[in-house]
C-alpha cells in the first residue's frame, strides 16, 4: 500500500480538490492520500469530493496553526 502527501497549502478553492483529484489518479485503490491544507472552506470541499469520487475521509485534523490534514483512502 502506498502513502501519498499532497500539500496545498496557501491554495484557495478549488485548487487543493484539484489537486488532490489529479493525485488520486495515480494511486491505486485501498492506498492512502494526507492532504494539507490552509482553506477553511476545504473541509466541505473535501466531504463533497470524497462523495462524487467515492474516496473515504479516514480523519480530519486541523492544528494549531490552522492546517488541515485530510487523510482519504481511495475506493476499491
Amino acid at each position: 500500500m502506498t502513502t501519498l502527501t499532497v500539500d496545498t497549502k496557501g491554495m484557495k478553492c478549488p485548487l487543493p480538490v484539484l489537486k488532490a483529484r489529479k493525485a488520486l489518479k495515480d494511486l491505486a485503490p485501498g492506498d492512502t492520500m494526507i492532504v494539507l491544507a490552509t482553506d477553511p472552506g476545504a473541509v466541505k470541499d473535501f466531504e463533497h469530493f470524497c462523495k462524487v469520487t467515492g474516496a473515504t475521509m479516514v480523519n480530519v485534523n486541523e492544528d494549531k496553526d490552522g492546517v488541515i490534514t485530510f487523510t482519504l483512502k481511495k475506493a476499491g
